[in-house]
């Protein structure tokens, strides 16, 4: 008996646009982007990663009156991450790309070292002390944020900062890169490095050096960021950006959250809440009295869409608020217990 062919992915609306998107041209998906609202924006980019995989038969069924053109790229079985965030940039700016992309970008591939699941921060550390700090930050970044933030403060002080900007600078690695670091670490850790060929892989990123910073201690941090903002003042606003979004404000307790909106004027408070989901903004609103937080709504949807690059720009308002009022300890932004002594 012939085995039954499996049936047709099924896509939703957003997949299908976004399948679309993903065919033209970035000028078309450029001017699409900017006919949309922020959430929509959101949606449309997230689909964008999810359909990267779509087969040759699902774009015929979904795009039929474009099959000739999907036949020649052959499905989109390629890095989605480019394209988007060349469409992002083309249709946001840089700044504002950066923003939204921090949001929906899907993890980064990494070297598949096998060895290093085997290893803890503190051997990890060792490892590297006495390595060239470019051999650290390719292997830091090829952790896990959370595993390479704790080797990054296990490392000496002094080349910490060093460390974090070669990490946020690193682009396309190559194979022979990779296989010195499986050499280096099946030297000191007594075996096999594990992991088939590699191609070329880009680690790193201000996003990346991002997620590490906040795997360390906040003492880490503080310690950090005042001497990398020195050595690269462009490098450390990226990753202080990155490491602090709009969505972290939910993250605030009500009494801080409650300061923090006392200190926002209604106008600015309006434009950044257009860009939120709806429990984001009843979690928000929930922090205001009962008559201001209707007054919020009744302007929003008196002012109906607004151009995303509005609600970017009010919501790096309200976050640059968030951290002058941490950094003279006005509110709280939640550091970890592992930061008391």
């Amino acid at each position: 008996m012939s085995a039954v062919a499996a049936a047709p992915r099924t896509f939703t609306g957003v997949e299908r646009a976004a399948v679309l998107m993903m065919l033209v041209g970035e000028d078309e998906a450029a001017a699409i982007l900017q006919k949309l609202d922020p959430e929509e924006v959101r949606k449309l980019g997230s689909a964008m990663f999810a359909v990267a995989d779509v087969s040759e038969q699902e774009v015929e069924l979904v795009l039929d009156d474009f099959v000739g053109r999907a036949r020649e790229r052959t499905g989109i079985t390629f890095n989605p991450g480019p394209k988007v965030e060349a469409v992002m940039t083309r249709a946001l700016g840089r700044e504002k790309a950066e923003s939204v992309l921090a949001q929906i970008t899907p993890p980064e591939a990494v070297c598949e070292i096998d060895l290093l699941d085997w290893l803890d921060a503190s051997e990890i550390a060792t490892m590297l002390d006495k390595e060239h700090p470019q051999i650290a930050a390719v292997l830091i970044a090829n952790l896990d944020p959370a595993v390479g933030g704790q080797v990054l403060e296990l490392l000496p002080e002094a080349v910490q900062p060093d460390i974090l900007h070669r990490i946020a600078k690193l682009g396309p690695i190559t194979p022979e890169a990779v296989e010195t670091l499986r050499t280096l670490i099946a030297s000191r850790g007594g075996g096999g490095s594990g992991g088939g060929p590699v191609g070329g892989l880009q680690l790193g990123g201000a996003r990346e050096a991002a997620k590490i910073l906040q795997g360390a201690r906040k003492a880490t941090e503080q310690r950090v960021m005042p001497k990398l903002l020195k050595m690269d003042r462009d490098i450390a606003r990226q990753i202080e950006e990155a490491m602090f979004v709009f969505d972290n404000l939910l993250e605030l307790d009500d009494k801080s959250l409650g300061t923090l909106i006392r200190n926002v004027d209604g106008d600015t408070l309006t434009r950044a809440l257009k860009g939120v989901d709806e429990a984001a903004r009843n979690r928000i609103l929930g922090c205001m009295s009962a008559r201001a937080a209707d007054g919020i709504r009744d302007d929003m949807e008196a002012r109906g869409p607004m151009k995303l690059s509005e609600v970017l720009e009010a919501q790096k308002v309200i976050i640059q608020i968030a951290r002058n009022l941490a950094k003279d300890g006005t509110i709280n932004m939640g550091a970890g217990d592992d930061d008391y002594v």
